[in-house]
C-alpha cells in the first residue's frame, strides 16, 4: 500500500510538473509572437496571442485542482509539499506572464505601422532577454537547479537596466517631438510589461532556489536598487 502511494504520488508530480512545462512553453511563445506582432505590426497575430492566453487560463486551473486533490489525498510532507506548493505558485506566475504578452498583443492595433520613434528599435532585444529569463528559469525549475535559478535573477538587473534606458530615451522623444507622444506612451507601456515578464521569471527563480535548497534566496536582496520609469 504504501508503495503504491509513493507511486501514486510520483505520477502526481509529475503531472503537475507537465502542466507547468505547457503554461510555460505556452507563454514563451506568446511573447516571441507578441513581439513579432509588434514590429511587423501584424495584427492578426497580435489576435492570435490574445486568444490563446485562454489556454494558459484553463492549464493554471488545471494545476490548481490537481495540486489540492494530491495535498488532500497524500498529505505530503517536507521536500514533497515544496514540490507540491511550488507547482501552484509557478502556474500561477506563469499564467500573470502570459497576461503580459497578452497586453503586449493589444497594443499592436494601437500602434499606427507608418509611426516609428527610434527607440523602438530597442524593444525587440528587451524582450530576447525577457523571454531568455523565462525560458532559463522553467528549465530549472524542471531540473530544480538552484545556480541556474540564481543566474536568472542576476539577469534581471540588466533587464531593469534596460527598461530604465528606453524609458529616458522615450521620454526624450516625447520631448522633443510631441507627434510621437501617442506611440511612445504605447511603447513605454510595452516595455513596462516586459519588465514585469522579467520580474514574475524573478520570482519563480526564487520559488526554484526554496524548492530545491530548503533556504530562501538572498541574491535580489544584494543587487543594487536601480527603479527608474514607470511604478
Amino acid at each position: 500500500m504504501v508503495d503504491h502511494t509513493v507511486k501514486a504520488f510520483d505520477s502526481e508530480i509529475g503531472q503537475l510538473r507537465g502542466l507547468v512545462a505547457e503554461m510555460g512553453g505556452l507563454a514563451e511563445v506568446a511573447i516571441r509572437d507578441a513581439i513579432l506582432a509588434l514590429t511587423n505590426h501584424d495584427e492578426e497575430l497580435a489576435k492570435q496571442v490574445v486568444a490563446r492566453d485562454a489556454r494558459l487560463d484553463a492549464l493554471e486551473a488545471e494545476v490548481d485542482r490537481l495540486a489540492v486533490r494530491t495535498i488532500a489525498l497524500r498529505a505530503p510532507m517536507a521536500d514533497d509539499l515544496r514540490d507540491v506548493i511550488a507547482a501552484l505558485k509557478v502556474s500561477g506566475v506563469i499564467e500573470r506572464i502570459g497576461d503580459y504578452a497578452k497586453n503586449i498583443a493589444k497594443r499592436v492595433n494601437a500602434l499606427d505601422g507608418r509611426s516609428k520613434v527610434e527607440p523602438i528599435a530597442l524593444v525587440p532585444a528587451m524582450a530576447e532577454i525577457a523571454e531568455g529569463m523565462v525560458r532559463d528559469v522553467l528549465n530549472a525549475y524542471g531540473s530544480r537547479d538552484a545556480a541556474l535559478a540564481v543566474e536568472v535573477i542576476r539577469r534581471d538587473q540588466k533587464l531593469d537596466h534596460f527598461y530604465n534606458t528606453l524609458f529616458r530615451s522615450l521620454l526624450t522623444h516625447m520631448m522633443e517631438s510631441p507627434s510621437t507622444i501617442t506611440v511612445a506612451t504605447q511603447l513605454l507601456f510595452i516595455a513596462r510589461n516586459l519588465e514585469r515578464i522579467g520580474d514574475h521569471a524573478t520570482n519563480v527563480a526564487e520559488m526554484v532556489y526554496y524548492a530545491a535548497t530548503g533556504e530562501y534566496c538572498t541574491e535580489r536582496d544584494t543587487r543594487t536598487n536601480d527603479t527608474g520609469g514607470l511604478e
